[in-house]
């Protein structure tokens, strides 16, 4: 059995920031489930930020849930979750870079005397 939710905060990009009874911070994306039609009045940034702690679960106003189970088994452990959010950032500057032409520098001339 997985451990109930103790308390929540929401973050920025639609995150969730989950303590655990047990103890365990993790962090839950929300984002793949916007686009579901029960989900889908979180897009709007104040309702998503009405979450809450209901009988271990996360509840928003409007009859919407999720259980303790996806949230404790679909998130993430906070310092897994901040090595892959800097490893996605670090592609991102990867390819920034890469796409940056290079200038031409001029080829060197040998001096005859």
């Amino acid at each position: 059995m997985n451990p109930y939710v103790k308390s929540v905060k929401p973050q920025e990009n639609y995150y969730l920031l989950l303590t655990f009874k047990n103890g365990e911070k993790r962090i839950f994306d929300l984002k793949p489930y916007l686009d579901k039609p029960v989900f889908t009045r979180l897009k709007n940034i104040a309702q998503f930020k009405t979450a809450r702690v209901v009988s271990g679960s996360v509840e928003w106003q409007g009859d919407v849930d999720l259980s303790y189970d996806t949230l404790y088994l679909e998130s993430k452990a906070v310092e897994e979750a901040r090595t892959l959010r800097k490893t996605a950032s670090a592609r991102k500057k990867s390819v920034a870079l890469a796409s940056i032409p290079k200038k031409k520098t001029p080829k060197a001339r040998a001096i005859v005397k």
